[in-house]
């Protein structure tokens, strides 16, 4: 036969203290006040008892009076803290002396605090609490063991289901769910024992107020009963609070779930964000691949019989080189030796632009182009120093210049070379806006296309 059962284990062992006191009724009171959180209890009438006692038991703490005979209080802590074997045993002073003076001294030879003698149900939570001899809030919140089935009269036990270091991301949802859960069950344990204290000593004084039975000529008349408007009072303040804590957590729970529709909102725009960003970068590389394409595809077509001008052909220029040069001289040998032999008549233009790239340096150093990851607002400088600086003879080399002069003089001045530099204000491809997601590598893709030689050639009219 199948049958069902719940078992379950105390997460924690039973703590243990010693109480050191000369009197014996606040020894009882403070120990029956400790059994309450089912914690063992053991009491010593004397310092000296005491660290005997510790000899050969290990408590978890220490409850020490101050004003005993012989060794005292705090003589006894200064012994107790300077033995390597007791040092780490936390000590609470259970004394009614009072004032910040005597709570300094007290910490300064290595107590915790102090614990007064007049002390309530709420107090002792919470020095317990500080103590460590109550378990911690979260692991009250599970058992240790979850519930399991029963088969064949066999027990199956599961250890509660965790989570693998390597499952996911953090769900700080459900972490701050939890923490308001367990803020929720601080204030029940709060207000409980606070009623409790409350009725504790409301019944006392009921009880001191009642009549002694029986006629005692001799004893003095019974005093007046006392109010029931402050306990009443002090009631209702508990619930005023019970009724704040409430109110508190309910809010904490509304924002809870704006946070969560917040993050969901965010990551919604966030993918399209991602996903318009992947776009731009397509369309900007099939725009330079298909702009790369058509000028080295492009060949330079002399003009026609009918002196029609010849049709552009571009040229790129690398960053730090200067316009007129290199594979722009090889271009511009290669076209006018085909005009030659065409007999052409006419005017060959070269224009040069320069590009505004994204740089990094400085004035004495040189710039560099910005490594392609850096963000276009991290860039030391946007422009291009090396044209800015250039004269107009400065931009052609020596042999492009004899080139320009020599096919004048072979010609008879049939044709002739016009150079002309535009710098930076004709850009054949925008540039994309300054955004914070844009990086260098993306500008200077487009600085690199407007970097560059233009070469035409028009005919001569004809008279």
């Amino acid at each position: 036969m199948r049958s069902k059962g719940l078992r379950y284990t105390n997460p924690m062992a039973r703590k243990s203290a010693l109480v050191v006191d000369d009197s014996k009724s606040a020894r009882i009171i403070l120990s029956r006040m400790l059994e309450k959180y089912d914690i063992e209890v053991d009491m010593a009438e004397s310092a000296e008892q005491a660290i005997e006692y510790l000899k050969s038991n290990r408590p978890d703490a220490i409850f020490m009076d101050h004003l005993m005979p012989g060794m005292d209080g705090l003589q006894a802590v200064k012994a107790i803290k300077g033995n390597p074997q007791t040092a780490m045993i936390p000590i609470m002073m259970y004394t009614s002396q009072e004032g910040e003076l005597y709570v300094g001294q007290a910490r300064a030879l290595g107590a915790m605090g102090v614990l007064p003698k007049q002390v309530r149900p709420v107090d002792v939570s919470k020095v317990l609490y500080e103590l460590h001899l109550l378990p911690d809030r979260r692991d009250m919140a599970e058992p240790a063991l979850q519930p399991v089935e029963l088969d064949s009269g066999i027990p199956v036990e599961r250890l509660p289901p965790r989570f693998a270091a390597g499952s996911g991301a953090i769900d700080w949802g459900r972490r701050i769910e939890s923490a308001v859960k367990d803020q929720a069950l601080e204030i029940r344990r709060f207000i409980v024992a606070s009623l409790d204290s409350f009725s504790t000593r409301i019944l006392s004084d009921v009880r001191n107020a009642m009549p002694v039975q029986g006629p005692d000529p001799i004893a003095p008349p019974p005093a007046p009963p006392k109010s029931a408007w402050p306990w009443a009072a002090a009631v209702l303040a508990i619930f005023a609070i019970a009724l704040a804590f409430a109110a508190s957590w309910l809010t904490s729970r509304n924002e809870l779930a704006r946070a969560h529709a917040e993050i969901a909102g965010l990551q919604s725009a966030n993918g399209e964000l991602q996903r318009a960003r992947l776009d731009l970068a397509a369309a900007v590389k099939d725009l330079t691949a298909a702009l790369a394409t058509a000028n080295t595809g492009q060949s330079p077509a002399p003009a026609g019989a009918n002196g029609s001008a010849m049709a552009p052909r571009i040229e790129p220029v690398p960053y730090g080189e200067i316009a007129f040069d290199r594979s722009r001289l090889d271009v511009l040998r290669e076209l006018l030796s085909k005009l030659e032999a065409q007999a052409f008549h006419g005017v060959v233009k070269i224009s040069s632009s320069a590009g505004l790239f994204c740089l990094s340096g400085n004035a004495t150093d040189g710039y560099v182009p910005a490594v392609s990851t850096l963000p276009i607002n991290r860039c030391d400088m946007i422009g291009n120093p090396l044209d800015e600086a250039l004269s107009g003879q400065q931009r052609q080399s020596l042999a492009f210049a004899n080139l320009v002069a020599g096919v004048r003089q072979r010609t008879a001045g049939a044709i002739t070379v016009a150079l002309e530099s535009t710098g930076t204000t004709h850009a054949g491809t925008p540039y994309p806006a300054r955004t914070e997601s844009l990086t260098a590598g993306e500008w200077n893709r487009v600085a690199a296309a407007n970097n560059r030689v233009e070469f035409s050639a028009e005919s001569a009219t004809s008279p």
